[in-house]
């Protein structure tokens, strides 16, 4: 039951990294710039954004079966009118559709999860939910460079969105909302639902957690956005072996999430402490990365995409801060508020951060007309990338420690003594 949810949430992961491997094939088939590259990419952000509360409101009103394969069905759609697209305003609106159908496949996996195992493996279940969804991110790099090498960029998206249909309608025949038939729940109310939003909004602790994740995924999506682009323009490399270096980062962050809530759990039984170090050293990699872009050898730059993304896992544990600072009744909300600070990150930069690029554009074209960017334009793109880190790692000395555990009282007590 929990595999085709699942799957679909595979596909959703899949398209927040896919624009990356296609940049040059859209910038020579549209004659766009880096700004609108990126803008295209962030689309897909501001519809999953602003599509997560109401979505959240249908799966509990009509079951997680019918929205997720709903969801599907509008992302297989989606893509293939990508594929088809003759202008850029197609394109534009498949990808908007893609990230609004994307929006309710992880809470409905989740939804599914907990109807059909036991409680106690509801937090292996999301973890394995969430590695599920990065492997989409690496299936997003070399399979995907190998696809289009077959099918052109336009035949790849036609393949994905027409297997993202079938598996959508496997949903829905297949997939049941628990084990027993019962009435969907009613939607909860929507003031109920605001008052929770404005709980966990009011609370401080929410704040530092919301903003470090804004600015940790504002770097990270950037990142999957522009480094095969950089890899092609500045080392020479082919779309599959630039998108095979690139996957490194995704290999290593299918180890590091589940490893990282692991640790955080089982050993240490910390939330802030990991999540400072692994800043921390994110940081120190991003220093390394800027200091010899350009002059570092393939293997080395390959070796630090790599701890990009072994130390990128620290992501993973900004939901349970999230949940523990936040009273258990909201805690669902709690999360949902932090996620949607990632999303906003990802959203809100990436155009700006494709006109960074376009501003030092030199004048070089590819043979197929696309912009292909100096080493300064990378320079200075992937430097606003590690100040969103740094900006990461001061938030979260702001963190509130929770030992793996609900503190909300605790917190809501020391607020109170200091008024």
């Amino acid at each position: 039951m929990w595999s085709m949810p699942a799957a679909l949430f595979l596909v959703a992961f899949f398209h927040r990294n896919a624009p990356g491997v296609m940049a040059r094939e859209l910038m020579e088939t549209f004659g766009v710039t880096g700004a609108v590259i990126g803008l295209l990419s962030a689309t897909y952000f501001y519809a999953y954004a602003g599509f997560m509360i109401p979505g959240g409101v249908l799966l509990e009103a009509f079951g997680a079966r019918r929205v997720v394969a709903a969801g599907g069905a509008l992302m297989g759609v989606s893509t293939i009118a990508m594929g088809m697209a003759g202008a850029p305003a197609l394109l534009f609106a498949g990808r908007f559709g893609v990230g609004l159908g994307a929006a309710v496949t992880f809470t409905g996996t989740l939804k599914i999860a907990a109807a059909w195992f036991p409680p106690e493996r509801f937090g292996v279940l999301s973890a394995v939910t969430a590695t599920v969804g990065v492997l989409g991110g690496f299936i997003a790099s070399a399979p995907l460079a190998m696809l289009m090498a077959l099918a052109g960029w336009r035949g790849a998206l036609v393949t994905i969105g027409a297997v993202t249909l079938a598996a959508a309608l496997v949903c829905l025949l297949a997939v049941r909302d628990a084990p027993v038939a019962t009435s969907p729940p009613a939607a909860p109310a929507l003031g109920a639902l605001l008052r929770g939003m404005g709980r966990v909004l009011a609370n401080v602790h929410t704040w530092p957690v919301f903003l470090s994740f804004f600015c940790l995924y504002s770097a990270m999506g950037n990142l999957f956005l522009w480094t095969v682009p950089f890899l092609r323009d500045i080392y020479g490399l082919t779309r599959g072996r630039a998108a095979s270096v690139a996957a490194t980062t995704s290999l290593a962050l299918l180890v590091s999430a589940p490893l990282t809530g692991f640790v955080s759990d089982s050993i240490v039984r910390r939330r802030k402490a990991p999540y400072v170090a692994l800043c921390l050293a994110l940081l120190g990699v991003w220093a390394i990365f800027l200091a010899t872009i350009g002059v570092a050898s393939l293997p080395v730059v390959a070796t630090l995409l790599g701890a990009l993304g072994l130390f990128g896992g620290a992501f993973v544990l900004t939901w349970a801060i999230g949940r523990e600072v936040n009273a258990p009744d909201v805690g669902g909300l709690a999360v949902a508020v932090v996620n949607l600070g990632g999303f906003l990150g990802a959203a809100l930069t990436q155009a700006p951060l494709g006109a960074v690029l376009d501003a030092r554009w030199a004048g070089a074209l590819t043979a197929g007309g696309a912009r292909a960017y100096p080493l300064e334009a990378y320079r200075a793109g992937f430097a606003v990338c590690g100040a969103f880190v740094l900006s990461a790692t001061v938030l979260s000395l702001l963190l509130r420690e929770t030992y793996a555990r609900n503190v909300w009282r605790s917190a809501a007590s020391e607020g109170a003594r200091h008024t």
